[in-house]
């Protein structure tokens, strides 16, 4: 087992790896990290999605099923994923059992094209759910103002949920405000609070690649870098803020677990950039990191835990936004913009998946 990756375990974040497809779980690749590499959970998208189905012959047998069948592609996507995903949750169920449910999840998204739609995105939800049929498995829904609701729902039906593509801390706040409203509707609806979990998927690089681009263009080189890390420590910060008083203590009470930080995006897309700063730089208790394989190997092989890289660092976190902004960079406006294209990428990798499906039906016709 890598020492590295066990410090970061016992510094209280859990290992999740940002990958998943069915060579991944046939091989027994991810059994061996889960045993191996303190990995304790698994998120997937569709780009992940799409690189495995292009890739892999380990689907043609379901393909060639899902033709005799008659199956569109829409539901063919559907089927071969959620066999991906219910296959990887039973891998990762002891883990499930041996951390009392805080880890061994795997996320699967509903559509990215449903991610202005508030009732679609819920029963999208709903249906995962059923079909994935694993009590560890956590639907992700992305945290845009339309899918607010829709996690509160989802939640209040007593589905856990992994909140993906949040960028900004207003959101955040936003966010943790639908987790909180969806366990109160969930008591309410009498289910058992201990057995809901959630994540907040915070994105990192992706504030840095726009940030820095902007900071390029205004002369402010020396703030480069800097401003992906400080927003997700100021996003750590306003978790335990929140996660806090008497509506907090009432759930708390019945059993109601808090919704972990995940820090998303970690992989490292300048390369003048520490390979492993997006994990060394967030190592804090109760969070979640997804990397990439690479990422994850690189801390493996010489990533450090020094202690709590966060909650020491609130102030100078704080400081370099204001720097940020006094450079004459809009935060609201970048945390727009990265909604908007965090959505398009995944409807785009989205088509591709579709494309790719039905070359495959296709192809299995002939």
């Amino acid at each position: 087992m890598s020492d590295r990756l066990s410090a970061l375990a016992d510094a209280g974040v859990s290992i999740w790896l940002d990958d998943l497809s069915r060579e991944r779980i046939e091989t027994g690749n991810l059994a061996a990290l889960v045993k191996d590499s303190s990995v304790v959970g698994v998120t997937t998208n569709p780009s992940i999605f799409a690189a495995a189905l292009a890739e892999g012959e380990r689907y043609d047998a379901q393909v060639r099923g899902l033709v005799a069948e008659g199956t569109d592609v829409d539901r063919a996507v559907f089927a071969l994923t959620t066999t991906d995903v219910r296959d990887a949750a039973d891998v990762l169920a002891p883990v499930a059992e041996a951390t009392n449910g805080t880890d061994g999840w795997v996320s699967i998204e509903v559509p990215p094209g449903l991610a202005f739609k508030t009732e679609e995105t819920a029963e999208a939800a709903q249906e995962l759910w059923k079909a994935v049929d694993r009590h560890n498995v956590m639907i992700k829904i992305p945290g845009t103002t339309e899918g607010l609701p829709a996690i509160t729902q989802t939640l209040g039906a007593g589905i856990s949920v992994n909140v993906t593509l949040i960028f900004g801390l207003p959101r955040y706040r936003q966010v943790m405000e639908a987790y909180v409203a969806g366990l109160e509707l969930a008591r309410d609806n009498g289910h058992d609070l201990s057995t809901i979990h959630s994540v907040a998927s915070f994105f990192v690089s992706r504030v840095d690649s726009e940030i820095d681009k902007r900071l390029e263009a205004a002369g402010a080189t020396d703030l480069q870098g800097k401003a992906g890390v400080a927003n997700a420590r100021l996003a750590y910060q306003a978790f335990e803020e929140f996660f806090d008083g008497p509506r907090w203590e009432a759930l708390a009470a019945a059993g109601a677990n808090r919704q972990r930080p995940l820090w998303a995006s970690t992989g490292v897309k300048n390369p003048e950039y520490r390979d492993t700063m997006y994990v060394a730089d967030l190592v804090v208790e109760n969070t979640v990191n997804t990397m990439p394989e690479k990422t994850m190997q690189a801390f493996a092989d010489h990533g450090e835990v020094t202690g709590d890289a966060v909650r020491p660092h609130y102030a100078d976190a704080k400081a370099v936004l204001e720097a940020v902004a006094a450079a004459g960079v809009d935060y609201d406006d970048v945390i727009a913009q990265l909604e908007k294209e965090g959505v398009d990428k995944f409807v785009a990798s989205w088509d591709e998946l579709l494309e790719t499906v039905q070359g495959q039906l296709d192809g299995a016709k002939a």
